[in-house]
């Protein structure tokens, strides 16, 4: 791994870290090591259990008056593959992986079966070379947005619960409009607007553009609600 590609990692990540071979063991597929043992798998399995304590915490700390089947619903919407995958690939983290003849030519650096392990492990080595209060301020800046985000009526994400509540309210989908977008390509920062029939609800920011439209439906549910609270008075 050059410097260029550590630094903007560890940038990522939010730490710089002393010990550089266990950032380097992380991004190690088993593909590659051959059984060596000298893959990423250990610290996969470490920072599995990093992150879900974290995201546990996070959740108690940010709902408190959600019960435990709620939260259990929203750790398990952002703890499985597909959410993990999405974190690895907001880091670009597929380029840094080293990965065995196989997996390269399958397509595993966009798999995210091998992402969300990487982003596990890559969080195992944070906890092992910066300490535990290091690995949850990376977590936590990671899924921030998406731990604050409303759940709705149980549709788990606010762009759904959004789209049902438009639909049901005006017959009429949301409109998403990127409005900005800022930072170096490793660092983007976007900005998203939303509007239902040509009238502003809410805007957003984010490392991606999906992240960005959450956050602004959040914020429109939270005018919509708002509204009703009103018109009910």
């Amino acid at each position: 791994m050059s410097e260029r590609d550590r630094a903007e990692l560890e940038q990522a990540l939010g730490h710089v870290f002393e010990d550089r071979e266990i950032l380097e063991t992380s991004l190690v597929h088993r593909s590659k090591s051959a059984g060596s043992g000298t893959d990423n798998e250990r610290l996969e399995f470490l920072g599995d259990a990093v992150v879900g304590l974290v995201i546990a915490d996070l959740l108690q700390r940010t709902w408190p008056l959600a019960d435990e089947g709620d939260l259990s619903r929203r750790r398990a919407a952002l703890v499985n593959a597909v959410s993990l995958a999405t974190q690895a690939r907001q880091m670009d983290l597929g380029s840094f992986l080293v990965l065995g003849r196989g997996e390269e030519k399958t397509g595993g650096r966009e798999k995210d079966s091998i992402l969300a392990g990487a982003y596990e492990a890559v969080i195992g080595a944070v906890y092992l070379d910066g300490g535990f209060a290091t690995a949850f301020r990376s977590i936590a800046n990671a899924f921030d947005e998406l731990i604050r985000a409303p759940q709705g009526d149980g549709s788990g994400e606010p762009k759904t619960h959004l789209q049902e509540l438009t639909q049901r309210v005006f017959q009429e989908t949301p409109q998403y409009d990127l409005v900005c977008e800022q930072g170096p390509d490793h660092a983007k920062e976007y900005e998203v607007s939303v509007s239902v029939q040509g009238r502003f609800y809410g805007k957003g920011r984010g490392r991606s553009k999906k992240l960005a439209e959450q956050a602004a439906a959040a914020m429109a549910i939270e005018r919509l609600a708002a509204e009703d609270r009103e018109e009910s008075q």
